[in-house]
């Protein structure tokens, strides 16, 4: 096979795995914690990390904006775009660190998706009181696209008090860093910041056009 040809298979199988590694690793955690875990319980690994199960209807990091099935409907259409678009950079031969960044946050949206989707009908509710559990499909806490999506990382790097001098905040509990997260969204932040660091070009010109065809004879990009 060209070594020009391999490399563009090479970064495709790249993507595909990198989407599987992360969707497993993102999922099986999810489910442990959901089958394992009641409600807002927390489990201290360290002082400044614990495993701690909340949910949430929104965005990353527990934001939320707008209403449960527009947030659902506008990742199915991101992750749809954004697979596309992962497909034409790797058919252009695009730098590989570039499509494993663009493949990591298509994974983790992929991840928060399948929580979105499929979570309220598998799973009986979780509560402070009761750990949830498998039902059969259909059977679950709620209809298809209002599922709630599973965050456990918790980083409490810095616990203290400000000052009580210190206007409107003063004497309250100050705690960094706060929000509760979990494996998809780490990889969308991660990929995303990246690519703001290292590829501004690439970012700068993107198109969901394809520029030129697969050709033997096109220079590869190192």
């Amino acid at each position: 096979m060209d070594t020009k040809k391999r490399t563009w298979w090479n970064d495709g199988w790249t993507a595909v795995l990198i989407v599987l590694a992360v969707l497993v690793i993102d999922q099986v955690l999810k489910i442990w914690v959901k089958t394992h875990m009641t409600l807002h319980e927390s489990i201290e690994i360290a002082s400044w990390f614990k495993i701690t199960f909340i949910e949430n209807n929104g965005m990353a990091f527990g934001m939320e904006i707008g209403s449960k099935i527009f947030l659902t409907a506008f990742r199915v259409l991101a992750v749809g775009a954004l697979s596309y678009y992962i497909w034409l950079q790797v058919a252009q031969r695009a730098r590989t660190g570039y499509v494993v960044l663009l493949s990591m946050i298509l994974a983790g949206a992929m991840g928060n998706l399948i929580d979105c989707l499929f979570y309220g009908q598998i799973f009986t509710v979780s509560t402070p009181y009761n750990i949830a559990e498998f039902v059969s499909f259909g059977q679950g806490y709620a209809p298809v696209m209002m599922g709630k999506v599973v965050d456990m990382f918790y980083f409490p790097l810095i616990e203290t008090t400000w000052p009580t001098w210190m206007p409107v905040v003063g004497g309250q509990e100050f705690v960094f860093f706060s929000p509760v997260f979990n494996f998809a969204d780490a990889n969308v932040s991660v990929g995303i910041i990246a690519l703001l660091l290292f590829y501004r070009n690439e970012l700068s010109h993107i198109t969901f056009r394809k520029s030129h065809p697969i050709d033997a004879d096109d220079e590869v990009q190192e």
